[in-house]
């Protein structure tokens, strides 16, 4: 088993907090999710996460104008420069302190970074490697308040800056003879926005309580005068003019004509600003918290969103109203318009959203929304294509692992959701909660189809379904019984009885009717659901259990129990096979809170959730750590570690406590500082009433409530505090030859496939296991010689074949073509490959996963094709009529019509 897992996506969190950003085509929109950032390609319908991780959380995101380069900065003020291209981190910078917002220059030669009461302007990275990329150009002072946001002229000869004064200071890049720095005022509330015209220096400023400022300029944008350096002659007579004792009366007066004479000269090119009209958004006064805005240059399109999650377009100057919609509940924390003008992203802080909305034809391009809690399980579907996850928030939600988006949400819990699994047809979706239900969703048509209760009200803790998905078992964590469904009809079957504590824990046997259910009391017990109906083996225990999963094989089953072993038990013997130590893995961090030190706190921790590889060699764990440990069963030891986050804006990430927080009265997190956003203070004056007084800000700690192998063996998915993790092999970047030898090399490669020994050219590319080698024997072999070849492979070669084809059905345009090698391979090595199917079940789950999308896609295809053809056929047979009623000469052409309706 390959062990090379590495981060492939994060799924389950769109938005946590900071701006969003557009990409230069105006088809995807950067995200931030917690200390990564999100790409969403709204054009192919996918998410993609960069491996890519700051220290605590992103507050702003700056992309460059060719989106090759992106600087991400966390809320300390650690900045990382990122490439786009090649999704990995350049350089790293510490800007000392917060950082309000930045922004590149539109021709992306410079950006300007906001932080404290100063503007900081800087020359953007460029194409070379340079030893500092961020060279500091000038700092630019007057704001007497922290500064707020950004916005640059088209010709990115000045820029504007917004602060919490009221006021907004506009800035030339360079020091212009008429223009070196300009105030404007008339807002009674902080700055959110402020932005130029399209080739203008006029400019929009936009305060909190929702007032519009349109400022008019008198001088035009390529009015700007550059300053003039004076020549040395010039300078000294002005120095010597200035040095005039005032006792000489002439000389005082001269003095005072020159300079008069100097101010009358720059006074009357200097650029002025006047307020031209001022506008309210509400003036009754029920939208008065504006949060975000943004504006588009080219359209003149304004949009501004408040905190009830409204948000209004208006079309600029003239300020009228397009249209007024509410999105949420909560406040709408960024907007972004992309370069068209066309979609509207919006992102909410407070229930994790992320909304584009076409404005024009009034409809969502994307809605997606995380769980509002954390969540609590993950199960995959037996093709791996879908997961299914479960929250806080009684929501059961579907993810697509290929685009990585949720496309179906079931809200049909009251309470909070304890676990999730499919069927083995994976056409149904089993979830258990601690409202008393247990229910089932049809993904067909996307409904509750099934609802099971307990005779007396129950928690259930645990769900599980059986191989034929006919018998449905839960277990209560009140009255320590297991109970059994019928999935047909719905009615309890049998009450298994004989646990003396909560039941943690239920799973089937993949090839037996076998349950094993694991309590707190110390047990283990294997039910025979099927034939006696009762308890089969108990297996005593040393602590409470916590977890209990079989084996693909259903030959062994694993148990996680409180003192943090791992224990192995034979189900039908009921004698132990093995045991793992694992305390000491787990590597506890030490919450800000804890009065003991880190060392005695991991003494009290244990795995939560266990699951198997899909080869049952390999088992892999998880608990309240930051760490996911994968250990060999028949070894017993810890292959690897996988740390799932370092983001230490989360709580028990350090094993030792800052000490520049602890004081002689107790840590400094024991002080409630609110939430760090435009509505809290630190510490309230007496008498001052801001904000939600009783909201309190606290920490999440860092953990993982669930654990899921993918079926194809290919990956796995951790359900954690920052969401939906997902790893998977990365097979572009290891070098794994098979049975190599010095006479396997790319040309012997091509010399055997230039001479027709195909077989051999095949053979030989397995053996040097490089994609592109076996990509270019594979497909340079006449689909005639396929059967013939696949007859003279060895079983080894065979999977490896079926391997590869899996792979490349998936993104290959050669459907076809590898559809053919498929069945020529299952065909001829059909009775082979079932003796050993167990071992094999990943590959083959790979290659019906592949077949599978591709199927769905030429379906919908299909579909479509054959739907416009009727609509063509429709309209050809319609007989068009004259304006006076008669009948036109002329009939209908079906291809003129399918020509014109495929353009």
């Amino acid at each position: 088993m390959k062990f090379n897992f590495r981060f492939s996506n994060l799924l389950g969190t769109v938005y946590r907090r900071g701006n969003l950003a557009f990409s230069p085509d105006g088809n995807s929109v950067v995200s931030p999710v917690g200390n990564r950032i999100t790409l969403f390609d709204l054009k192919n319908n996918k998410s993609e996460t960069l491996p890519v991780a700051t220290r605590v959380n992103i507050s702003c995101v700056g992309l460059s104008r060719d989106m090759s380069l992106a600087i991400l900065i966390d809320e300390e003020g650690a900045a990382v420069l990122v490439s786009m291209i090649g999704k990995s981190v350049l350089h790293h910078f510490h800007f000392n302190k917060p950082v309000h917002s930045i922004k590149f220059s539109p021709d992306g030669r410079k950006f300007v970074v906001t932080k404290d009461k100063v503007a900081m302007l800087y020359h953007a990275p460029g194409l070379v490697r340079e030893f500092n990329p961020f060279v500091l150009d000038k700092t630019f002072f007057g704001p007497y308040d922290e500064t707020t946001c950004i916005d640059w002229t088209d010709d990115s000869r000045c820029f504007s800056v917004g602060s919490k004064d009221m006021s907004t200071w506009v800035f030339g890049v360079e020091r212009w003879q008429n223009l070196v720095f300009y105030a404007l005022g008339g807002h009674r509330d902080a700055i959110v926005a402020c932005f130029f015209r399209q080739n203008s220096l006029d400019i929009y400023t936009l305060s909190r309580d929702a007032a519009l400022c349109v400022w008019e300029c008198d001088t035009p944008l390529t009015g700007l005068r550059p300053r003039v350096a004076k020549a040395p002659e010039e300078a000294a007579a002005e120095e010597e003019e200035r040095e005039v004792p005032c006792g000489d009366g002439e000389g005082e007066k001269a003095g005072e004509v020159i300079h008069g004479k100097v101010e009358t000269e720059v006074a009357q090119y200097k650029v002025h600003y006047k307020q031209k009209f001022k506008y309210f958004f509400n003036k009754d006064g029920d939208f008065n918290c504006l949060t975000a805005a943004d504006y588009h240059k080219a359209t003149q399109i304004l949009v501004s969103a408040f905190a009830s999650g409204v948000f209004h377009i208006h079309e600029l100057p003239d300020f009228n109203l397009i249209h007024s919609l509410s999105i949420s509940d909560q406040s709408i924390s960024s907007v972004c318009i992309n370069n068209t003008g066309d979609w509207i992203a919006f992102g909410c802080t407070g229930y994790g959203q992320l909304l584009v909305w076409e404005w024009q034809s009034e409809s969502y391009v994307m809605k997606q929304q995380g769980h509002y809690n954390s969540m609590a399980c993950v199960s995959y579907s037996p093709d791996g294509q879908h997961m299914a996850t479960g929250g806080d928030d009684g929501k059961v939600k579907l993810w697509n692992t290929s685009s990585g988006f949720c496309f179906v949400t079931f809200s049909d819990h009251s309470s909070s959701i304890t676990g999730v699994t499919f069927t083995s047809t994976g056409f149904v979706v089993l979830s258990a909660s601690l409202d008393g239900t247990v229910r089932a969703f049809d993904l067909h048509r996307y409904r509750n189809f099934r609802t099971f209760t307990s005779p007396r009200p129950a928690q259930f803790c645990s769900v599980a379904v059986d191989s034929s998905g006919e018998v449905v078992c839960a277990g209560s964590s009140d009255h320590f019984e297991v109970y059994v469904w019928s999935m047909q009809t719905g009615r309890l079957l049998e009450v298994l009885a004989g646990h003396e504590g909560p039941v943690s824990g239920l799973s089937f046997s993949p090839g037996q009717a076998l349950l094993a259910s694991c309590s707190w009391d110390r047990t283990v017990r294997v039910w025979d659901v099927f034939e006696n109906k009762g308890n089969r083996e108990t297996i005593q225990l040393n602590s409470d259990a916590l977890a209990v999963v079989f084996r693909p094989d259903g030959k062994q089953i694993a148990v996680a129990t409180l003192d943090g072993h791992i224990s192995f038990w034979d189900p039908h013997q009921a004698t132990q096979t093995g045991s793992i130590e694992g305390r000491h893995d787990l590597v506890m961090g030490r919450r800000d809170l804890d009065l003991v030190t880190a060392k005695h706190t991991a003494k009290g921790k244990s795995f939560t959730t266990l699951c198997y590889s899909a080869d049952g060699e390999c088992i892999l764990a998880g608990g309240r750590s930051k760490f996911v440990c994968i250990y060999n069963i028949q070894e017993q030891i810890l292959i690897k570690k996988f740390e799932i986050s370092c983001n230490h804006s989360l709580d028990a990430m350090e094993q030792f406590l800052d000490r520049r927080k602890m004081t002689e009265f107790g840590s400094l997190a024991l002080i409630d500082e609110g939430v760090g956003d435009e509505e809290g203070t630190a510490i309230s004056l007496p008498g001052v009433r801001r904000g939600d007084m009783s909201s309190r800000h606290f920490k999440p700690e860092v953990r993982v409530t669930s654990l899921q192998f993918a079926p194809t063996g290919q990956g796995w998915a951790a359900t954690t505090t920052e969401g939906l993790l997902v790893y998977s092999l990365d097979r572009g970047l290891v070098f794994d030859p098979f049975d190599l030898d010095v006479d396997v090399t790319p040309q012997s490669v091509r010399k055997a496939l230039s001479a027709g020994n195909f077989s051999t050219a095949l053979i030989l590319s397995f053996r040097l296991n490089e994609k592109q080698v076996i990509q270019e024997v594979l497909e340079s072999i006449p689909h005639s010689h396929i059967e013939i070849v696949s007859r003279s492979l060895a079983e080894v070669y065979v999977l490896k074949t079926l391997d590869f084809v899996a792979v490349m059905l998936e993104s290959s345009c050669h459907l076809h073509f590898y559809l053919l090698w498929a069945h020529q391979l299952l065909l001829l090595h059909g009775p082979s490959l079932k003796a050993r199917s167990a071992s094999i079940l990943p590959l083959i789950r790979n290659l019906q996963r592949s077949t599978q999308k591709r199927h769905d896609e030429v379906a919908k295809l299909c579909d479509w094709n054959m739907y416009n053809m009727r609509y063509v056929l429709a309209l050809a047979q319609q007989t068009p009529e004259t304006p006076d009623g008669g009948v036109a000469e002329e009939d209908l052409d079906e291809n003129e019509l399918l020509s014109d309706l495929m353009i």
